[in-house]
């Protein structure tokens, strides 16, 4: 599923960090390495059918390598 985020992400969490993350290997090979953070947050999202809706996200992120891997967990409201 496509989406667009509008706006910022708020109520940012760490749920795994380095080797607690399941996926580190692969992200380690795709983006190269660094130290991996798995984190979760609430976005206003745009569908790619035009409807709005607020969003819990899960997403990848290492310092110098930015946020990877964007997927929508649950849909809010």
């Amino acid at each position: 599923m496509n989406f667009e985020i509008l706006g910022d992400i708020t109520n940012i969490e760490v749920i795994a960090v380095g080797s607690s993350i399941r996926e580190v290997e692969r992200l380690r090979k795709v983006y190269g390495s660094g130290r991996w953070r798995k984190l979760k947050g609430i976005a206003t999202i745009s569908l790619n059918d035009g409807s709005v809706w607020r969003a819990e996200l899960h997403w990848y992120e290492a310092h110098g390598i930015g946020k990877k891997e964007f997927k929508i967990k649950r849909l809010l409201e």
